[in-house]
């Protein structure tokens, strides 16, 4: 049937995760718990630095910046999930799929651009401890931060805008769940070539130029670690740069894992999989990772408490 003699689907049915009824409840009450640290795990992050004077550099704006994120990515994904745990109907209008891409898509790319800044900040303050306040002042900082999420809006408008030319009359089952841009692509009945095309260009010039500065920023780095003689300084280094590289890893290992893994009959499950893993996992693991490895993090926490004691 062509396009143009086909009703025009502006409803759709998000799978989910699971339809066996046995599973419904434990993985609701996992979600709702992971869900429910993110949130608390994150905030407190921005309130612990937004609080304390001593935190206000830029590796703490950073990390700052990436808890937001982290808190926007979880909240837009994660409650329409769980409430689509026991919903009868799990329908999504058009529109609402639309704004859930467009929300994820932001902090999405936001948090690839964030990561490869935090990069170049370690590698000024370990490789140029001497210059790092000259050259990593606060300006430069919300420059950054500032250049970060509009590419994150620029980048996501252009995807948004190249949907709009879809068409769904096949089918508006999307199994997912939530509105990512691939599984549309899948159930679009408008060749969808073209986005196809956008996807591996822009999607993957941002992984790109985000993992390389990420790589090139990280073996200065480990050059320059190996060259000092102090064991202490050594420690102090893979200390300062650990919680960033494990947080890299596991964001990037995921995303690499999902796009560049054969195609197989189980692809669709895989992805929900894949998808978990980096919009709702990694979220829930950043603050306990940036924390844990960081003493002026835990300092500032005691005080706190005590002040609000």
């Amino acid at each position: 049937m062509g396009t143009e003699n086909a009703t025009v689907l502006t409803q759709f049915i998000l799978t989910g995760l699971t339809h066996l009824p046995q599973w419904k409840i434990p993985l609701f009450l996992l979600f709702l718990v992971i869900y429910l640290i993110t949130i608390v795990g994150n905030l407190g992050l921005i309130t612990l630095i937004w609080n304390d004077p001593d935190l206000h550099i830029p590796m703490y704006l950073f990390l700052g910046s990436l808890a937001l994120v982290d808190t926007w990515l979880s909240s837009t994904v994660t409650p329409k999930m769980l409430f689509d745990v026991f919903a009868k109907s799990k329908l999504i209008s058009l529109s609402e799929c639309m704004a859930q891409f467009f929300s994820f898509g932001i902090s999405a790319t936001t948090e690839c651009f964030l990561l490869a800044a935090m990069a170049y900040d370690r590698y000024i303050a370990i490789c140029k401890p001497l210059h790092y306040p000259v050259i990593m002042t606060n300006r430069l900082c919300v420059r950054l931060l500032t250049l970060s999420f509009m590419g994150g809006f620029i980048h996501v408008l252009l995807h948004e805008g190249f949907l709009f030319r879809l068409t769904f009359c096949n089918s508006n089952i999307i199994h997912h769940f939530y509105c990512d841009v691939m599984p549309l692509l899948k159930i679009s009945c408008t060749d969808p070539s073209l986005n196809y095309l956008m996807l591996f260009i822009f999607s993957g010039s941002i992984q790109v130029f985000s993992i390389l500065t990420i790589l090139v920023s990280y073996t200065l780095v480990l050059f320059s670690i190996l060259k000092q003689k102090s064991l202490k300084g050594i420690k102090k280094a893979f200390s300062t740069c650990g919680a960033h590289l494990l947080s890299v890893s596991l964001y990037y290992g995921s995303l690499l894992f999902m796009y560049v893994r054969p195609a197989s009959s189980q692809v669709d499950d895989q992805d929900m999989m894949d998808s978990i893993f980096y919009t709702i996992v990694i979220p829930v693991l950043n603050p306990i990772i940036y924390s844990l490895r960081n003493n002026q993090v835990k300092n500032s926490l005691v005080k706190f408490l005590k002040r609000n004691a």
